[in-house]
């Protein structure tokens, strides 16, 4: 009933400015800089417009990122990066009171404009949340809710801003930007390194900072307009409640993974001892990274994901090793197979090298992992060659 009786109000609020759309005097445009929340999806905070008229009872946030659960085949389009995503409309009272719920920080930049430039702005988001206009190709990095502000910025104002390097600016690739927002040593900062490929390991332009609302907040406090700062106040809505956070290093993935390394490398010790293979763990570990393989390529090839390509986490998570598992199974295996052990060996050896000169940086959570696959496939070179020979 909530659900519905507010978009009733959403639509009134929309006839009602279709039929008198003209701002006073005593307007402010200004964005919003949401701080990051506790899930990965929140990590990385929000954006928004704030559109605020006390002469004609106008005050609302237009923000762009919204989730169309009613499009077609919604999960099969987020998977393949072909999701249409919305822009919303909220009443600022409402926002406001999701967000500090949240506990997430809430900052305002009054815009420093015109009666006139404040109108060209509301214009565009008013046409922009027309039914035909609101859906839009969501891109993590160049169209997301930060972009847009940006973009939206610009556009109103004819590209007539000049966006100054912050004073604590660095130059940091797109990967650095995402981590400095996330727990090296946790689950989503894993699942990122893993899905995501080099291509987010270059540097990005001054420009590219502003996929994140940090930054849109800090490069539009530095920014000028027409000789003049584009900010005219900075304001703190919401200062978050720090609350103290405990990292649970017994579930992160280095303590995880750091106990089934030394799982597997026990187990190769046992095998060396007795000259004997443990295939059951073989067979485990040659489906998963063959499995987590598939994946990768799936999602360099057959998505349209602009940070997943080029991704050398496949050096490790070798999708050739599904097609492999049944020579584990074989009494004697074929002598293609060692020269296959060996190839996996070297690409373990690239990735390393990778990872050194900067190409592609992995995740920290993986280091245990990647050692005791190392271990184990040059066990499994040794002991094929030594069964080959009858020693």
């Amino acid at each position: 009933m909530k659900k519905t009786l507010f978009f009733l109000s959403i639509i009134l609020f929309i006839k009602n400015t279709n039929a008198q759309n003209k701002l006073s005097s005593e307007a402010q445009v200004s964005v919003l800089t949401i701080g990051p929340g506790t899930s990965l999806n929140d990590a990385f905070g929000h954006s928004g417009f704030r559109i605020k008229d006390p002469v004609k009872r106008i005050d609302v946030v237009f923000n762009y990122g919204v989730y169309d659960f009613d499009a077609p085949n919604f999960y099969t389009k987020f998977a393949q990066g072909k999701l249409n995503y919305l822009i919303g409309l909220n009443y600022y009272k409402d926002f406001y009171q999701s967000y500090t719920t949240q506990n997430r920080s809430i900052k305002e930049q009054i815009l420093n404009l015109s009666l006139e430039e404040k109108q060209n702005i509301y214009d565009f988001l008013v046409k922009n949340y027309k039914p035909e206009n609101k859906r839009y190709l969501y891109d993590f990095f160049f169209n997301n809710c930060a972009t847009k502000i940006k973009d939206v910025t610009n556009i109103a104002l004819k590209n007539s801003i000049t966006f100054n390097t912050p004073d604590d600016f660095k130059d940091a690739t797109f990967r650095t930007l995402i981590q400095n927002n996330l727990n090296k040593n946790s689950w989503g900062s894993l699942g990122i390194d893993i899905a995501l490929g080099s291509v987010i390991d270059k540097k990005a332009t001054r420009e590219d900072h502003m996929f994140l609302p940090e930054n849109i907040y800090k490069f539009f406090k530095n920014a000028t307009f027409k000789n003049k700062k584009l900010v005219k106040d900075n304001i703190i809505l919401y200062s978050k409640k720090e609350n103290s956070i405990s990292h649970q290093f017994l579930t992160s993935p280095l303590f995880i993974f750091g106990v089934i390394a030394l799982l597997i490398i026990l187990i190769t010790y046992n095998d060396f001892k007795k000259t004997k293979q443990s295939v059951w763990l073989d067979i485990i570990l040659f489906s998963t990274t063959g499995l987590i393989g598939v994946l990768l390529l799936l999602l360099w090839f057959a998505t349209d994901h602009s940070g997943t390509h080029q991704n050398y986490n496949l050096l490790w998570a070798s999708a050739l090793n599904i097609l492999v598992i049944g020579q584990l199974l074989r009494t004697k295996v074929s002598s293609w197979f060692i020269k296959y052990l060996k190839f996996l060996i070297i690409s373990m050896c690239l990735l390393t090298l990778h990872w050194i000169i900067g190409v592609q940086v992995f995740a920290i959570g993986l280091i245990p992992l990647l050692i005791a696959l190392f271990i184990r496939y040059i066990y499994l070179v040794f002991y094929y060659n030594k069964k080959a020979t009858g020693l």
